[in-house]
């Protein structure tokens, strides 16, 4: 049986997005509750190595959003980053979602074998479409997601299970 990496990116990415987005409303709340400054919590980081909360959300925003574009044969937007203040942060999320939802199942016939070169200082990475689904994007977009929901759980935002997951419900 054959993957579809439509259903199997897209859809799963919008439906984390907004998960996250609710995640991190409950983080702007625990701040002005709290009236922690707003440059505090997205520079918290669950090691001195790791990225901190600002980096691991736009990491994850900025995976779906590629994968999207780049399996959809269209350029990747950016955006403006300058701001890492959460609601900054969350409005981001939003462009991303609305970049993802209008994108349809028939721009990814044949991305499979499309090849995606990814550079970086001092590495270049090759993949065709699966593989860079499979062995990159997914793994990636769920890391940078979970240590965000982490982060902001160990700063003590009231976060559970639920909030990541979202409605396991819904279709």
């Amino acid at each position: 049986m054959k993957m579809d990496i439509y259903q199997a990116t897209v859809p799963l990415f919008l439906r984390s997005l907004e998960n996250l987005k609710g995640i991190i409303d409950k983080g702007i709340a625990f701040q002005e509750e709290r009236e922690i400054a707003p440059e505090v919590l997205p520079n918290y980081r669950l090691a001195p190595d790791m990225l901190p909360l600002f980096a691991q959300i736009d990491v994850a925003g900025d995976m779906a959003r590629a994968c999207g574009a780049r399996l959809a044969g269209m350029e990747v937007p950016e955006w403006d980053k300058s701001d890492t203040h959460l609601p900054a942060l969350k409005s981001r999320l939003e462009k991303t979602i609305a970049f993802l939802e209008p994108l349809k199942a028939e721009q990814f016939q044949g991305c499979e074998e499309r090849e995606i070169v990814l550079e970086f200082p001092g590495i270049t990475l090759n993949f065709n479409g699966m593989s860079y689904v499979r062995n990159y994007v997914t793994p990636n977009f769920y890391f940078h997601m979970t240590t965000a929901y982490n982060i902001l759980r160990m700063a003590g935002v009231a976060v559970g299970k639920a909030d990541y997951l979202g409605d396991i419900t819904s279709n």
